[in-house]
């Protein structure tokens, strides 16, 4: 008992409620939601954790989380990802509407919000709740950026995502508009109506409107890195390079000991 009444002397005060010293701390502790906690959604109960990889199209994150997803999983931990338009409940309205080039830039928005949110509570709670990883292959960032610069207000989607859920780590591939176009290009070769901001009517040049709509899209990143305190990481360098300073970042939060990793042969075609 005498050991009990020292430690909350501690940490209260002789009125049985914590202490000033002890209420400044905890108010000083980052929430778990960017605003209102959602309901019924206790974070003490969120075990797991949150990596975001965000970045434009042809930063690299698809690769990254594929060769994350295989490294975490050789050190024992599950892993569950996430990404855009992967939802059950609205993932398949939002590709037959971006096929059809026929949708409004806030019908747009809200129905990615949708997804979002679709998959907060049927994928991405369940699994931190379990104590599994969760890799998202980009998070609200992606879907604020891409409806900031097509003139819909910052304050708005922020209040939209006020009830998300704050990342454990998110790192930032930043690069040039230029290497992105070049990479798509070479992937698919063609570029998409809607990562070259076509909507927009930027240019009728292909080249030209996609540089200036990643260029947007990149200003957009650098205001939410400083605002939300990305980790930026140079999304130019090789697969490996890049994949070796992302393990050590994942690893030291985890207490990971080891970052050896050599990709199996089903993902050795990626490690370049």
């Amino acid at each position: 008992m005498k050991r009990t009444d020292k430690t909350a002397a501690k940490t209260h005060g002789s009125n049985g409620r914590p202490s000033k010293k002890n209420r400044s701390a905890a108010a000083e502790l980052p929430s778990r939601f960017y605003g209102s906690p959602l309901p019924g959604v206790k974070p003490e109960e969120l075990s797991g954790t949150l990596v975001v990889i965000e970045g434009t199209d042809g930063s690299g994150r698809s690769t990254q989380i594929s060769l994350l997803t295989e490294w975490l999983e050789s050190e024992g931990f599950a892993v569950q990802t996430m990404g855009l338009r992967r939802s059950y409940l609205v993932g398949e309205d939002i590709d037959g509407l971006l096929a059809e080039n026929s949708v409004t830039r806030m019908t747009l928005a809200l129905m990615y919000s949708t997804d979002f949110f679709d998959q907060l509570e049927r994928r991405i709670l369940p699994a931190l709740r379990s104590g599994l990883i969760v890799l998202a292959d980009r998070y609200i960032f992606t879907l604020i950026a891409r409806a900031a610069v097509r003139g819909i207000g910052r304050d708005y989607l922020h209040g939209i995502y006020e009830t998300a859920l704050r990342p454990d780590l998110t790192f930032w591939l930043n690069v040039r508009p230029e290497v992105a176009f070049d990479r798509e290009f070479k992937k698919s070769q063609i570029i998409s109506y809607w990562e070259s901001g076509r909507d927009m009517s930027l240019s009728n040049d292909l080249f030209q409107s996609f540089i200036r709509y990643q260029s947007m899209i990149k200003r957009e990143f650098e205001y939410l890195s400083k605002r939300h305190g990305f980790i930026e990481m140079d999304g130019e360098s090789s697969v490996s390079d890049l994949n070796r300073l992302l393990r050590k970042r994942i690893a030291a939060h985890l207490g990971i000991r080891s970052t050896h990793y050599r990709p199996s042969h089903a993902l050795s075609h990626l490690w370049r």
